[in-house]
């Protein structure tokens, strides 16, 4: 079996890849910052990625800043295509988003393309995951688009997906030989005003969600279908229906 560091491996998607692979018999190891591996840096990626067969990058930038954002995603990229390239790492993984390829002013989406971009480029056989939203971001989505009683967001379509089922995909990319780009999605396209209802309706939420489409998504304005997969995606079946009973809200601090 394959020996599989994953970068970013102890957070939402990371965890659940180390244990998927784990559970299929592979030596998959968690590298983050608090394993002592920090992407950013460069620290302790030459000691992590030794003997590595396949290197999984589901790291994400602590600041969405747009300047920090795209330093996040470069730097830490092309420090750990060069440590790949020392270690003779043959296959690539990494988690990136639906809609990096089509025409929108997202400083996320340009970072993500930035990295994307990269890696194609690295001449390492590479599979770039591309996800729609999670379920997760649900709220946080609602939250910074709350002004008052009232969450404004526009009707573009939506196709959400379960972070268990990201990390499903995730980990068969991982154990398998690399396949280039592959879209991701959960089963239900809707409005992002509708994803937002309906989450914050069954959590017992008291905000009105009201749909304007010049409304921003994370601060830029976005095209219908720019976060919905192509045809021929994978298509996953948890609904958002299934997901929402299993995961509360978060406590607010």
């Amino acid at each position: 079996m394959a020996r599989i560091i994953v970068i970013g491996g102890t957070g939402l998607i990371g965890s659940k890849v180390v244990a998927k692979l784990t559970e299929h018999g592979h030596e998959a190891v968690a590298a983050s910052p608090n394993t002592g591996v920090d992407s950013l840096t460069g620290e302790g990626l030459a000691e992590a990625l030794r003997g590595a067969d396949t290197v999984v990058d589901v790291s994400n930038s602590p600041s969405f800043a747009p300047n920090d954002v795209m330093a996040f995603f470069t730097t830490s990229t092309r420090n750990i295509l060069e440590a790949e390239k020392a270690a003779g790492v043959t296959h690539h993984v990494a988690l990136t988003i639906v809609g990096t390829n089509r025409p929108q002013n997202i400083p996320y989406f340009a970072a993500k393309t930035a990295q994307e971009t990269l890696i194609r480029d690295s001449g390492i056989p590479y599979s770039l995951v591309h996800a729609t939203q999670f379920f997760e971001f649900v709220g946080s989505i609602a939250d910074i688009s709350t002004e008052g009683d009232t969450v404004t967001l526009p009707g573009a379509l939506i196709q959400p997906i379960a972070a268990e089922d990201v990390a499903t995909a995730v980990a068969r990319a991982a154990a398998h030989e690399p396949t280039g780009d592959i879209e991701i999605a959960g089963p239900e396209a809707f409005g992002m005003d509708e994803f937002a209802r309906r989450a914050l309706t069954f959590r017992g939420d008291s905000r009105t969600v009201v749909r304007d489409d010049t409304a921003p998504y994370y601060g830029a304005q976005i095209e219908e279908r720019t976060l919905i997969p192509v045809e021929g995606a994978h298509l996953f079946e948890t609904t958002l229906e299934e997901w929402l009973p299993l995961n509360p809200p978060r406590a607010k601090a």
